[in-house]
């Protein structure tokens, strides 16, 4: 073929003949009418081209096989077979399409495509332009995000309304190709889907104008229809209405994929060797797990980090200098990096974790719940959690963090207290399907365990016991090792504690906690660089509800913290060594 006839042939492929138009305008009524019977509301209808012509002319997948990996992508805010990500509420869906089309392009290397369909009320949320901003500075010209303008909201008019040319400039000015098209019209969606097929190195928008209810009479682009039922004899009027402007029964296949995405196994990751540490040795667990996941990248090439722009102080740059291209770097946005990480991991492609200060974690929890609802294996690390972070202050310190994932379904929580731990808790959050947390701490900690030393998900250590134990107390991360230092002192004057590091706060190792609660007098002192609500504290009076004979005594971070040297805050916020011993003392005089 010259390359007259091989432009001529694409030119043709961007521009269907005129019975494919029409099946696809009847397709585009079909998928209105089943709108209309199953919701019965005038929010029906607006995308309903759109997603004809995606589906039936513009997309390559399997429609027997949704899972297949070479099947192009598509993300609405809802949840089918053939779409990936339940978003939820809005402005959730571009950034698990960036994270999809950045494994497409930078590691799969493969030629599916990912289109993700917005509506104009959610361009209110800056998570989309987080999305934007990162689309377009990775050159995601697999990337097709298509504008819905119909310019109705749940509670009315949208700040821009139908002004078309305002959203092509804000999408210009984020650097990406934009097209404007009237969205009734499959003719003109099939070509832009085309063009934005030929367009390299930018992602692509297609700003679509249409309206909400097309095809009702008196209810079409009416405010005072949206969301609310239409009665069901006039469904059935409108219904017959749209069934008389069909005029085939033709059915549209669409094209195959291309099957050029590698085979990947994510399964059964093992370390290349065990933790490279000995007791006594300083190290900080958040500087323990930047190494680990360095270490895991050389065990499996799957695996992926993600960070927010804090790359040197939670270590992951480590991972970066010796894995750079599986390295991404998210800057100062949490949603859009916790979305992205979601679209990274969807279909097992990738081994995905996500890492910043477990703070700025908070203002992701929208994205976190998504995550879960959609079963979704990622695992987040937060780093400079608690009043031990000192200097930085308030503002960095995560207080609320462990109450945030506990509240979490199906989330696993790792609070590893030395290094050994740690990286123990990387390898295990490999393999564990579902989300995971990994809590790290920023002050260097004596490393306690041997390298030999095996953890399980679920199962506590006893660190220190002896047969004259009178109280046992738990920690994790900072706190373990104030109560050792406590013990330390305390046995000095015959008083002897027992010391429970929980490893895993979710799920909890309730019956390791009960026995030896049961030994020592049935008395708990939980202590914890963290606030008191939703807390590993409250975490084990749950636990050990239905034991009348246990009681609970809690320490943890009471009231707003302050800077200052991390072992002096510890001591003033009451959940220093100094502290657990007079609790040891008063618990054992009552």
């Amino acid at each position: 073929m010259s390359d007259s006839e091989a432009s001529t042939a694409m030119a043709e492929e961007g521009k269907p003949d005129e019975k494919t138009l029409q099946v696809l305008r009847d397709m585009a009524n079909r998928l209105r009418i089943h709108s209309i019977r199953a919701t019965c509301t005038s929010s029906s209808g607006s995308a309903a081209e759109i997603m004809s012509v995606l589906f039936f002319y513009t997309m390559r997948y399997r429609q027997t096989d949704p899972e297949n990996p070479d099947n192009d992508r598509f993300i609405l805010s809802k949840r089918l077979s053939f779409v990936d990500v339940a978003t939820g509420w809005f402005g959730q869906g571009l950034g698990a399409a960036c994270g999809m089309a950045y494994t497409g392009r930078y590691f799969d290397k493969a030629s599916y495509r990912v289109f993700c369909l917005l509506g104009d009320g959610e361009t209110s949320e800056g998570s989309v332009w987080e999305a934007m901003t990162f689309a377009s500075y990775y050159n995601l010209d697999n990337l097709v995000a298509i504008f819905d303008v119909n310019r109705l909201g749940h509670g009315g008019t949208l700040p821009v309304e139908h002004c078309i040319e305002i959203y092509q400039k804000r999408c210009e000015a984020f650097g990406w190709n934009t097209y404007v098209v009237d969205g009734r019209d499959v003719e003109a969606l099939c070509q832009v889907f085309w063009q934005a097929a030929q367009v390299k190195g930018k992602p692509t928008a297609v700003v679509a104008k249409t309206f909400k209810g097309r095809g009702m009479p008196n209810v079409e682009d009416a405010e005072s229809w949206y969301g609310k039922p239409v009665p069901k004899e006039r469904a059935d009027v409108i219904i017959k209405l749209i069934e008389s402007q069909i005029q085939t029964s033709r059915n549209l296949v669409p094209k195959p994929p291309i099957e050029d995405s590698p085979q990947v196994s994510i399964t059964d990751v093992k370390m290349i060797s065990l933790p490279a540490y000995e007791i006594g040795d300083q190290v900080a667990t958040r500087k323990a797990c930047g190494l680990a996941l360095a270490k895991l990248g050389y065990a499996n090439d799957r695996v992926v980090v993600l960070d927010g722009d804090t790359k040197n102080a939670t270590f992951s740059e480590i991972f970066k200098k010796e894995h750079p291209e599986r390295f991404i770097d998210c800057f100062v946005a949490e949603q859009n990096m916790v979305n992205v990480a979601l679209g990274c991991a969807i279909r097992g492609r990738t081994i995905t974790f996500a890492s910043t200060f477990a703070t700025f974690l908070t203002r992701a929890f929208s994205q976190l719940r998504t995550g879960a609802i959609c079963e979704t294996s990622i695992s987040l690390i937060g780093s400079h959690c608690g009043v031990s972070v000192g200097e930085d202050g308030p503002s960095q310190m995560a207080l609320e963090d462990l109450a945030m994932f506990r509240a979490i379904p199906n989330c696993t929580i790792f609070y590893p207290s030395d290094a050994v731990s740690t990286e123990n808790a990387v390898c295990l959050a490999a393999n564990t399907k579902g989300m995971c947390f990994i809590r790290t701490s920023q002050p260097e900690t004596a490393v306690i365990y041997s390298p030999q030393e095996t953890f399980k998900i679920g199962q506590a250590k006893v660190v220190r016991q002896s047969v004259n134990d009178k109280v046992t107390v738990i920690g994790a991360g900072v706190t373990l090792h104030e109560a050792l230092l406590a013990a330390d002192d305390l046995s000095k004057e015959g008083i002897f504690i027992r010391v429970i590091d929980l490893f895993t706060v979710k799920p909890l190792d309730a019956a390791t906690i009960i026995s030896n609660a049961k030994a020592t007098g049935g008395l708990i002192i939980t202590v914890e660089d963290h606030y008191a609500e939703g807390g590993l504290g409250e975490a084990v009076c749950a636990a050990v509800s239905k034991e009348p004979e246990i009681v609970v005594h809690q320490l943890a971070v009471a009231g707003v913290p302050r800077s200052g040297k991390p072992s002096e805050l510890l001591d003033v916020f009451g959940i220093s060594a100094r502290h657990i011993m007079v609790s040891v003392k008063c618990i054992l005089m009552n």
